[in-house]
């Protein structure tokens, strides 16, 4: 298989993906805005599958809690998953919910050998439910999580290796993370079982101002920042397995012309790393 680029689909964007879907080699579903959906949007999705590769995301199972995931969620996404035939299905390692309170957003537990199996038993009950095992992806968050023994890149590589899960390595979450937090972003892909990374996600933030300095957050309605193709091509340039990129965009859409030129800058990045590598 060759190296993709994709695009995450949103409904605002539906009339040019189907104007231009000779340019994107697959697409993006997130699987939370159908768990209730009804059977006619679903339905449309089906027929979304059958013309062009698409994988499913998943925001809201909360795999690196503590706790377990409650089966009822599991089981949404395994209906999904059943309808659709997916090429894959992911989600991020982060919780999501505490003391049954919903938190409202992706947050990072301490990092900690006890997280790791927590996370890992998660995951193996994960793929029990739905069958195959998810993609896991690294998250972006402000702060370092308190309570914390492992860096990011131990405690990510200890969870894969405990799940036998693939990694699906959200760049501008690691550029993003690299900036606030004061670590080398090259360095953490040589701390990661590169060879583990199943598929990309790139996407752009903002500046905002915070004690101490600037921040960048990630809020996937910018453009991708250069040194996000500078990661790409690095990643290019170590892995050998094919690489699938994913352009994630949640809002202020640009022109359809700016995304593809995106998308097109993605393959550049990509291309130049395997020359890189041979």
């Amino acid at each position: 298989m060759a190296d993709r680029v994709g695009l995450g689909w949103r409904r605002e964007l539906a009339l040019g993906v189907w104007a231009h879907l000779d340019r994107i080699d697959l697409l993006e579903l997130i699987a939370d805005d159908y768990f209730s959906a009804p059977r006619r949007e679903v339905e449309a999705l089906e027929t979304l599958a059958r013309r062009v590769p698409v994988v499913i995301h998943g925001l809201g199972l909360g795999l690196a809690s503590s706790g377990g995931v409650e089966t009822c969620r599991l089981e949404r996404m395994a209906r999904l998953v059943e309808r659709l035939r997916p090429e894959s299905w992911s989600e991020h390692l982060a919780f999501v919910r505490a003391g049954g309170f919903e938190i409202g957003h992706l947050a990072a537990p301490p990092r900690t050998p006890s997280t790791v199996e927590a996370a890992a038993r998660n995951l193996r009950r994960a793929r029990a439910v739905v069958g195959t095992s998810p993609l896991v992806e690294n998250i972006a968050t402000l702060i370092d999580p308190p309570a914390s023994c492992l860096s990011e890149a131990s405690w990510i590589a200890q969870i894969l290796e405990g799940s036998d899960c693939p990694l699906l390595l959200d760049l501008h979450n690691l550029y993003a993370n690299a900036v606030n937090h004061g670590y080398d972003a090259v360095g953490f892909l040589d701390r990661i079982p590169i060879e583990r990374v199943g598929a990309i996600h790139v996407s752009g933030g903002r500046w905002i101002p915070a004690p101490g300095g600037a921040r960048v957050l990630d809020d996937h309605l910018h453009d991708v920042p250069e040194p996000v193709y500078g990661l790409l091509e690095e990643v290019a340039a170590r892995a050998r397995q094919p690489l699938t990129v994913i352009l994630e965009r949640d809002g202020a859409y640009p022109g359809m012309d700016r995304l593809l030129a995106q998308l097109d800058g993605l393959r550049g990045a990509v291309a130049r790393g395997r020359n890189r590598r041979r």
